[in-house]
């Protein structure tokens, strides 16, 4: 039997790989002693068998073969492993992607009655002709998270931005199109009498439960509860309130506008970053606070006469709808068209973000590029409206029971657990503190009915997102774009609250308090004073207490003790 006959035995571990063929297969391990059934008559034993005592005489060489066999065994099949292991897979289409990392990061399929192998995602509708050919982002894809056991939870993954100068030429130079609806108006009523038990508040105007309903009827023309109802214009009047000079000031913002809030002081002003000369020039910066936050700002930092801290220009709201500072958040997030009539787009970022990329960039990688006008981002662990709200109890973000009676509400209407059904919507559940969007009539509709509902149920926004976003797709043909989490986490930092910053820093200096100052002046020590030194301790010397000490006799305790 020959060394390649060694070879075939082991081929059908080759096999069953795509018929790879491995290094074992055409590489003879050893060749094998010769038999003695092979050697012919006497003297040809007689001239073998010296040559072999000759050979196991010396040891040295005898060990050595016995070390480098399993070696050379250990190294063969090793290689044939590696080859097994990193052989090619064959092909798949492009439009049947299995849900990984890249698709839905935190996806849980065992919630979903379907296997892996079914789902079948649609390519990404892009806009044909938004970036140039052979533009590296066009085939950009986003890699897998790297493999760091220690750093467990959600992270940033990379984003393929183009550079500022070429953002700004792919800005679009007439509005998008809204699907059915045309023209958006506003109600307004001086004196709002609620009419039903949950009819949210005089801010809202009490919609009753058949006006609500019919705002889901969309039409060419439609007029609406959006916030705002008493008074003549927003923000004058109607609760929410802002000063005249503010008022103007907003007005005069055309194009784009980046925009934040801090209400209960609950949050520190963080300053965007990367942020380029044309952006600084052309976009407005607005932060919205109360006025016990304006009152911090103003003792805390540097603000100039005209309210400018940084980039950010401060507006004091006064006499706020809502008792609760987080529902008071939602109307600048959600309403900003109302506030700023001549803005085409607006970028929101909650207080306790930090904005680290161009708005420029942003706005083209996130709606621009996609033929989008309506952006955010999935949450990076929940997908499931239940979920969500059990999440939001379990955390005490607001009383169990009016979580219970709205999303009893939503089951009434219809709302079921997301499943693949749903596809290609890859989430029902939100990150909400980021919204990129164009302002045009069908997504101010839409912001419209969704600060309805924080209004007439919980503030808890993300439990009211899909509700809202699937009873207007019903109607026209419209969508949300939702993107990773992962990629929000790109241009945005996320920074600690101001009461959790202000308690590390209270911990940090009880750990490690700074040097106590004395009144008395060091002891200078003369250096011809003799320098005493303590006695160096035994080795065989006992811990203290661990054996009585002997007193020597007319010593009592009481005077020997410190």
């Amino acid at each position: 039997m020959t060394g390649g006959s060694l070879g075939l035995r082991t081929g059908s571990y080759g096999s069953l790989q795509n018929n790879a063929v491995l290094p074992i297969q055409t590489t003879p391990i050893f060749a094998r002693k010769p038999s003695k059934m092979l050697l012919s008559g006497s003297r040809d034993k007689e001239k073998f068998l010296p040559w072999i005592r000759k050979i196991v005489g010396r040891r040295r060489v005898v060990l050595s073969f016995l070390l480098l066999f399993p070696v050379a065994v250990y190294l063969l099949l090793m290689s044939a492993i590696t080859k097994d292991v990193y052989a090619p897979r064959p092909s798949r289409p492009v439009h049947t992607i299995r849900p990984n990392w890249t698709m839905l990061p935190g996806y849980d399929l065992s919630r979903v009655n379907h296997r892996e192998q079914d789902i079948v995602f649609p390519p990404p509708v892009v806009r044909a002709g938004a970036l140039p050919p052979g533009h590296p982002c066009k085939s950009f894809a986003v890699p897998p998270p790297p493999a760091d056991k220690k750093r467990i939870g959600p992270r940033s993954c990379p984003v393929c931005y183009l550079p500022v100068e070429q953002a700004v030429a792919l800005m679009p130079t007439v509005s998008s199109l809204s699907p059915v609806l045309k023209n958006l108006t506003y109600v307004s009523e001086e004196n709002p009498i609620p009419t039903e038990p949950y009819g949210g508040s005089a801010f809202g105007g009490y919609p009753s439960l058949k006006q609500r309903n019919d705002s889901f009827d969309i039409k060419e023309s439609m007029n609406v509860y959006c916030g705002f109802v008493k008074g003549n214009r927003p923000g004058r009047q109607t609760g929410f309130d802002i000063d005249d000079a503010d008022l103007f000031e907003m007005e005069q913002c055309h194009g784009i506008v980046v925009a934040s809030a801090i209400f209960g002081n609950y949050d520190i002003i963080q300053q965007p970053k990367n942020i380029s000369e044309a952006a600084k020039r052309n976009i407005c910066f607005y932060m919205f606070v109360d006025e016990d936050t304006g009152a911090y700002i103003k003792n805390s930092s540097t603000i100039d006469s005209t309210m400018k801290f940084g980039l950010w220009r401060v507006v004091v709201v006064r006499n706020l709808p809502y008792t609760d500072a987080r529902r008071n958040g939602k109307v600048p997030k959600l309403l900003l068209h109302r506030i700023f009539p001549n803005v085409r787009f607006s970028i929101w970022i909650d207080g306790k973000l930090e904005l680290v990329v161009d708005p420029y960039q942003i706005l083209e990688r996130f709606l621009w590029r996609k033929n989008a006008n309506f952006a955010i981002s999935r949450h990076y662990r929940r997908f499931d409206v239940f979920e969500e709200a059990e999440a939001n109890k379990a955390a005490g973000k607001y009383e169990n029971a009016s979580i219970d009676h709205q999303v009893e509400f939503y089951k009434r209407e219809g709302l079921a657990p997301y499943s693949s059904a749903k596809l290609p919507i890859t989430s029902d559940v939100p990150e909400g503190c980021v919204i990129i969007r164009e302002h045009i009539p069908i997504t101010n509709l839409f912001t419209c009915l969704w600060f309805n509902e924080v209004d007439r149920f919980t503030s808890r926004d993300q439990i009211s997102f899909s509700t809202v976003r699937d009873k207007i797709m019903s109607k026209v043909d419209w969508n949300v774009y939702m993107f990773m989490d992962c990629e929000r986490r790109n241009f945005v930092v996320q920074a600690y609250h101001r009461d959790l910053l202000e308690y590390m820093n209270m911990m940090a200096t009880a750990i490690h308090p700074p040097p106590a100052l004395s009144n008395e002046m060091p002891r200078k020590v003369s250096p011809r004073t003799p320098i005493k030194k303590m006695p160096a301790k035994r080795g065989r010397e006992k811990k203290s207490g661990s054996r009585r000490r002997r007193l020597r006799p007319g010593i009592s305790r009481e005077t020997n003790s410190f």
